[in-house]
Order: structure tokens, then sequence, then C-alpha cells
């Protein structure tokens, strides 16, 4: 796999760009010809979800655990137009059947994340599109998350990711593969190509921003507090025979 680039995107008040999974399913809708995408949303429990662009109509399936909090959002989403409440290991994900599987904060707050991420891929049709974003452990405030409180960080203004409350959800897992070095090996494996990765600033004058410098002083930046979430666009290939779940 070719090094790959990292882009910064500079989103007003810290936070990542909704629109830029939107274009980049514009721009597959467009390239295939395709009216109407069928899209996962794994972890549908948080989150706004993946904006369709206009003239695309999309049959959306959410599937996420169910516990009480994921349980209310997951049902109180109008936008889903079928969703399963479960184990993302064996919650029924048809192979080839997705032109889109898009994963907001999930990767990071799950255990076995790379099976779980197997089967998606699985799930998604060839050509089809893995969006993903999450909580870089490789920087700071990943660190921070791994190794304080949640409910400090809640305290300090960090939360959880999205900004649940930390009673909510179960705490963050962080597996290797929640970073961006992890993220490539695992694609790297599967035949996988990441078309971008983006990293997204945090917002400036915060307790926990100024907690993420000292760390990142402390270890002589081996986690950065330059970003704290990556956003990845990885295409499934097209070719059957690629070395591909």
């Amino acid at each position: 796999m070719t090094e790959l680039s990292v882009r910064d995107r500079p989103v007003a008040g810290g936070g990542p760009d909704p629109d830029l999974f939107a274009e980049r399913v514009r721009l597959h809708a467009l390239d295939k010809g395709l009216t109407k995408l069928h899209v996962l949303e794994a972890g549908c429990g948080r989150g706004p979800g993946l904006r369709l662009p206009e003239g695309v109509t999309g049959h959306v399936t959410g599937i996420d655990v169910d516990t009480p909090a994921l349980r209310s959002r997951t049902m109180a989403r109008t936008d889903l137009d079928a969703y399963h409440l479960g184990d993302l290991r064996s919650a029924p994900l048809p192979p080839r059947s997705f032109d889109v599987v898009h994963a907001d904060a999930l990767i990071e707050r799950i255990a076995h994340a790379e099976l779980v991420m197997d089967r998606m891929v699985a799930a998604l049709k060839p050509g089809g599109l893995l969006l993903v974003r999450f909580i870089d452990r490789d920087s700071a405030q990943g660190l921070l998350r791994r190794a304080v409180p949640r409910r400090v960080l809640a305290f300090l203004g960090a939360g959880g990711s999205r900004g649940e409350r930390p009673q909510d959800t179960p705490a963050p897992v962080f597996e290797p593969v929640s970073s961006l070095a992890g993220f490539r090996a695992w694609c790297l494996m599967r035949g996988l190509v990441i078309a971008e990765a983006h990293v997204h600033r945090v917002p400036v004058g915060t307790p926990v921003r100024v907690l993420a410098r000292l760390v990142a002083i402390l270890t002589h930046g081996r986690f950065t507090s330059t970003h704290a979430e990556l956003s990845l666009v990885i295409r499934k290939p097209e070719n059957r025979f690629a070395r591909i779940i």
C-alpha cells in the first residue's frame, strides 16, 4: 500500500465535517449511476447518521447493541427503514448487500473490532464505500479517554463520543485497530484501499485540550494533541479475485 496523505480538516468548533462523507457518497452514486443506495448504519444509536445527497434515495438499516439509551435513540430515529438491536458480531448482515457502510463513533468503543469490521466489509458490495470516524487511540485525547475515568472527563468538558453521558453507553475499548497505523494494517491484510484519511482538530481553550497538550509534551509527541478524531474513506475492490473477505 502506498503511503497515505493525511489531511487536516479545520472545522468550526473543532468537530467533524458533516459534509465530508455526504460528498463522497454523492460522488459514489454518480460514478455508479445509482439513484437508490442501500446503507448500513453500524452503531446507529448515536450521531445524526449519514446524510444522503440530493436526488439519491436510500434504504437505511441500523444496527447497535441493545442498551436502554442506545435502544431509545435507535427507535427514535426517523431515517431508518429497518434496525436490529444486538451484538454486532452476530447481527444479520447478508453478504454483498450494501452500497455504503457508515460507522461513526463505533470502532473505538467495541471489543473484537476487527471481527465486526470484517463482517461489515463482507456485507459491502464490490466497489462499495466503508466510511468510518473514530477517536484516534494514538492521540493525546485518546490516551486520556483510556486512562482517565469518564466521569472526570465529562466534568472537564470532554464527555464521551458525541457528548453522551458516561452512564449511557459502555466504556470505550480502544483496540489497536482504532488508530491510523492499526487501520492501515487491517486494510493491508484485507486488500482494502484507504482512499482518504482526515484528522479533525480539537477545540482550543477547553480543560481537556490543555491536558492533551500536557500529555503531548510529556510523551515527547508520541501522543499528538493536534487532533482527536480520524475520518477514513475506504473502498472495497471491484475485482472479485481481490484479497478481500
